[in-house]
């Protein structure tokens, strides 16, 4: 009992201790019904936020919640075996701090891809839906590469579009003036629209240029913080 405690209690495996701690007390929320699955989701990949960044990172079409539990469940496994495997054996003293943040980078950048790959894998239990039901979890679609099969010229603009990881799963988009969507072509869903429950969506090129102009952005401003100029 003594050596677990111990090793609960070192240094970077009480890090996750807490992380797992606080992921447990969300999902208690949750089944409680007192938080929602969407907490970290917002309507639009504009800004930079977290559930932006994750979908940068591959976590596409599923909670950021789910996500980041996944992230540090594995995380947590990793640096757990590398305290047994090595740190606990070895005499660090002051230098277990700074090998320690090295661990906790590490665990997470091995974690990273296998947690996203799990993502994809729920993908679609996550989606399941009737037909004409509403979606269940709509803003954890932004990122979704979509392939438009249904396109009408009136004035409503009713376009139809399927999502590339799942044909079965059809989601509605809404167009601006001057958009025309073409069948066929492929766009990435970037916006929520929860009044009529439809989307936005952009070519893949365009979004893929955004994406390059908004790090550009920050690396900018971070260059040069007393600029006060606004794009």
């Amino acid at each position: 009992m003594d050596t677990i405690i111990e090793i609960a209690l070192s240094f970077p495996v009480v890090i996750f201790g807490a992380l797992l701690a606080l992921v447990a007390c969300y999902w208690l929320l949750v089944a409680l019904r007192l938080a929602p699955v969407e907490l970290f989701e917002h309507d639009s990949l504009r800004n930079d936020n977290l559930a932006s960044a994750l979908v940068s990172l591959g976590f596409i079409g599923v909670p950021v919640s789910l996500s980041l539990t996944l992230l540090i469940g594995l995380a947590s496994l990793l640096t757990l075996g590398i305290e047994l495997a090595v740190l606990r054996w070895l005499p660090l003293g002051f230098f277990r701090i700074p090998l320690g943040v090295l661990v906790i980078w590490g665990a997470f950048a091995l974690a990273s891809p296998l947690a996203a790959w799990l993502c994809q894998r729920l993908h679609r239990r996550l989606h399941q839906q009737r037909p004409g039901a509403p979606e269940r979890l709509p803003r954890c679609l932004l990122g979704e590469h979509v392939r438009i099969t249904a396109a009408s010229a009136d004035a409503a603009r009713s376009v139809t579009a399927v999502l590339e990881s799942d044909p079965s799963h059809e989601v509605q988009l809404a167009t601006k003036s001057g958009d025309a969507p073409r069948v066929g072509e492929h766009r990435v869903l970037v916006k929520y629209l929860p009044r009529d429950g439809r989307y936005r969506a952009v070519p893949e090129s365009d979004y893929l240029d955004a994406r390059t102009r908004l790090r550009r952005l920050h690396l900018l401003h971070g260059a040069n913080p007393h600029n006060g100029s606004s794009a």
